[in-house]
């Protein structure tokens, strides 16, 4: 099946385009631009459509960046430390982003004759982002095929949706992501810091996975005491 991932240069959507790569036909990715603070990322989106050998499309978001105030990814906030699953990581909410990230790659795909927009939603999004959530993305895709009704037949795959952080790990290492090559850390700096909630996240999945991780932190060891406040493994 012809597939578009949606590749922010993560962890996660970097493996999933090595995922659709060796299970599907992978035609492109598509990142955004949305004024985030760590831009960064898009370097590494870009390096794996070379590494994968597809096109790479970068939308410029930025003035609709601009107007969904209130973020720390992308106004002058701090990205708080800790674990992802508390309530202090509801700052790093950007107001329907997804949505509309999805909106315009199903536009693209629909254009290019593509038949499935690929996103890498996953399971330890679901308490802070709503537009993670199963409930989200199966009305989405039945929206999305009303939408192109008669014009394209593209449907959603999140085979993440359901799945964990440290899955993602063990999937991504059995299609050969390069997880040196992907970027996670929400503060953008030299290295991952190691402390924000998206680095904790990365630590533990890798530990979870029990596949090495092979990101330099400049904390590379705060994930176990915010495991640990946070009351997990």
């Amino acid at each position: 099946m012809k597939t578009l991932v949606i590749c922010s240069g993560g962890l996660d959507s970097v493996s999933l385009a090595h995922v659709a790569a060796g299970t599907r036909e992978l035609t492109r990715l598509v990142s955004f631009d949305y004024g985030q603070r760590h831009l960064k990322e898009l370097d590494f989106a870009a390096a794996a459509a070379r590494r994968l050998g597809v096109p790479h499309h970068v939308i410029d978001m930025r003035t609709i960046g601009a107007a969904l105030t209130g973020s720390a990814l992308t106004d002058d906030i701090d990205v708080p430390d800790g674990h992802y699953a508390e309530e202090t990581m509801r700052i790093t909410v950007v107001p329907n982003r997804n949505a509309i990230m999805l909106a315009v790659a199903y536009g693209i795909a629909a254009a290019n004759g593509d038949e499935a927009v690929a996103t890498a939603v996953h399971g330890g999004d679901h308490f802070i982002y709503p537009d993670c959530r199963p409930a989200f993305t199966e009305a989405f895709d039945r929206m999305q095929r009303a939408a192109l009704d008669g014009y394209a037949d593209v449907s959603l795959w999140t085979p993440f949706v359901h799945r964990t952080k440290a899955d993602i790990v063990t999937e991504g290492a059995h299609h050969g992501t390069p997880f040196a090559a992907t970027w996670s850390c929400y503060k953008g700096g030299a290295q991952h810091c190691g402390r924000c909630g998206t680095c904790v996240e990365r630590r533990e999945a890798f530990h979870l996975a029990r596949v090495e991780d092979p990101t330099e932190y400049e904390d590379p060891d705060f994930w176990r005491q915010a495991i640990a406040d946070h009351g997990g493994a």
